[in-house]
C-alpha cells in the first residue's frame, strides 16, 4: 500500500505551488488513491479547490490559530488513513507570521514533512543551483528532497535545471510548461471561487498534463513514510447535540474552516442555506453567516428580500447570530459595490459597507473577550461607513502583539467582526454563545 506524504513549497508566493498542487491532487485521484490535502496557514479559498480536486475536505494546518499540539492531531486524523498527503504551503517556503513563525517551513518541520520546491524557472536556467542550495541549507530543521519548475520553456532549458538541482543534491522530479490553458484566475491574494471558471475542467486538464513531464512515481518514491496509529484526540465536546444550526453555504458564503464546522457539529444539527437562493431562514437556535463574496452577489442578495426579511426577524427579535466578514456586510443597511452601485441588504447592523476607495485589512489577529481568547485572521478590502455599531470590550493584537484596531460588534444576540475566528481547537467560544446567548423562544418558524 502506497503511503507517502509532502509538502509543496516555493521560494515565493505566484510560483504555481496552487495550481501545481490542484493538478497532482487529482492525478494522484484518478490512479485511484485516497488523497488528503492540507493547507498551510489560514486561507479558506485553496482548501475549496483542494476538496474539488481530491474529493476530501481541505484542512488547513495553522500553528498561529492553534496549539502545535492540534494541529499534530488534526493533521494525523486525516491523514492516517490516505494513500497520499498532499500539503500545500503559504507564500515563501519560510515566511511566517513573525519571521518562521507558522510558515511552511515550521509546519514540515512539525510534521515531519518531506519538501518539494516549485521553482518559477520562466527567466533562470543554471542560477537556479544557488537557489536551491539556499534553500536545502538554510535551515536544518526541514528536508528539501525534490524540486519541479514551472513555466520551462523547452527540454534542454529542463536539462539545465537538472544539472542544478545535481549540484546540491536534490531531486529533479520534472517541469511544467508555460500553458495559458491551464491558468487559473486569481482575486486578491490567491486563487478565488467564481462561478465563470470552469475549475473542473483546468483541474482535470492540469491531471492529464502532468504526468507527462513529472515523475509521480518517484515523487511517491522519495516521499515515502511510516505511519503510526493515531493517538486519541482529546476534544472537548457538548454532552448532547441539542441545537439546530443553520449555515449560510453559497457562491456568496464560502469562507469557513472544515474544523469549525466540525466542532458546530458536535453541537447539533447542522442544516446549510442558501441566501441567495432559499426564500426564508430554516429553523434554528444559531445562525452563522461566513465570510465570503458578497459584494460580487451583491444584486441577487438584495432581490431575495424574503430571505433578507426572515435574517432580519430572527435577529431583531434576539435569535443567537454570528457574523464574520462578508455576513458582517450582509447584515448591514447596504453594500456599495467598488462600481457606485448600492443594494440592500438585511438591515440588521446600523453600518453600510462599502467596496469603493477600498484598501486591504490583512493579517493574524488574537482578540480577548469576556476571559476568552479568539484566535483568527482577517482579510478584507471593504470598510465600513455610516457605522453606528455597538462595539463590545475587546482586547485585538496582531501576529507581532502590537494593538489594531479591530472590533467585535454586536446588537442583541446578533455578534459580528471581520475577523474569521478559528475555533477548530477553542470550543468555549461557540460554547459561550449557546451557553448565554442563545434564546430558545426566539427559533425562526417557517
Amino acid at each position: 500500500m502506497i503511503n507517502s506524504h509532502f509538502l509543496i513549497s516555493a521560494p515565493s508566493s505566484n510560483s504555481g505551488k496552487t495550481t501545481l498542487t490542484l493538478g497532482l491532487l487529482r492525478t494522484l485521484k484518478n490512479r485511484g488513491l485516497i488523497v488528503q490535502p492540507f493547507k498551510c496557514g489560514p486561507d479558506y479559498i485553496d482548501t475549496q479547490h483542494h476538496t474539488t480536486a481530491s474529493g476530501n475536505p481541505g484542512i488547513n494546518l495553522d500553528t498561529f490559530m492553534a496549539s502545535e499540539a492540534h494541529v499534530r492531531d488534526i493533521y494525523q486524523q486525516y491523514s492516517e488513513n490516505a494513500d497520499v498527503s498532499v500539503t500545500e504551503g503559504v507564500m515563501g517556503l519560510f515566511d511566517g507570521a513573525d519571521k518562521m513563525q507558522g510558515s511552511s517551513a515550521a509546519i514540515a518541520e512539525l510534521l515531519d514533512i518531506p519538501v518539494i520546491l516549485v521553482i518559477n524557472a520562466k527567466s533562470m536556467a543554471y542560477s537556479a543551483a544557488p537557489l536551491l542550495y539556499g534553500f536545502k541549507n538554510f535551515y536544518k530543521g526541514i528536508n528539501v528532497v525534490g524540486a519541479i519548475f514551472n513555466f520551462v520553456s523547452t527540454t534542454s532549458h529542463y536539462r539545465f535545471l537538472q544539472e542544478a538541482c545535481e549540484e546540491v543534491g536534490i531531486e529533479a522530479l520534472g517541469y511544467l510548461p508555460k500553458n495559458e490553458v491551464l491558468a487559473i484566475p486569481s482575486r486578491h491574494l490567491g486563487l478565488h471561487i467564481s462561478s465563470e471558471t470552469d475549475y473542473e475542467n483546468i483541474i482535470e486538464k492540469l491531471a492529464e498534463e502532468i504526468p507527462k513531464t513529472i515523475n509521480i512515481d518517484r515523487l511517491l518514491e522519495i516521499s515515502a513514510r511510516v505511519t503510526a496509529k493515531s493517538k486519541i484526540i482529546n476534544k472537548k465536546s457538548p454532552a448532547e447535540k441539542k441545537h439546530k444550526i443553520a449555515i449560510a453555504r453559497d457562491e456568496a458564503f464560502t469562507f469557513t474552516y472544515h474544523q469549525n464546522i466540525d466542532v458546530l457539529s458536535s453541537f447539533g444539527e447542522l442544516t446549510f442555506f442558501s441566501p441567495i437562493y432559499d426564500k426564508e431562514l430554516p429553523e434554528t437556535d444559531f445562525l452563522y453567516l461566513p465570510g465570503g463574496y458578497p459584494e460580487l452577489f451583491a444584486d441577487a442578495l438584495s432581490q431575495n428580500e424574503t430571505m433578507r426579511a426572515s435574517i432580519k426577524s430572527y435577529c431583531l427579535l434576539g435569535g443567537l447570530t454570528y457574523a464574520e466578514c462578508g455576513g458582517l456586510m450582509y447584515l448591514g443597511n447596504a453594500i456599495t459595490t467598488s462600481g457606485g452601485a448600492n443594494f440592500p441588504m438585511a438591515a440588521v447592523l446600523d453600518c453600510t459597507t462599502s467596496m469603493e476607495n477600498s484598501k486591504l485589512a490583512l493579517g493574524y489577529r488574537t482578540m480577548q473577550w469576556n476571559n476568552l481568547e479568539l484566535k483568527g485572521h482577517e482579510f478584507h478590502y471593504s470598510r465600513l461607513v455610516e457605522n453606528a455599531l455597538d462595539t463590545e470590550s475587546v482586547t485585538a493584537k496582531n501576529a507581532k502583539g502590537i494593538e489594531v484596531e479591530t472590533q467585535l460588534y454586536r446588537k442583541q444576540n446578533t455578534f459580528a467582526s471581520y475577523v474569521h475566528c478559528y475555533w477548530g481547537e477553542r470550543v468555549e467560544f461557540i460554547e459561550y454563545l449557546l451557553k448565554n446567548c442563545a434564546s430558545k423562544g426566539f427559533t425562526q418558524s417557517r
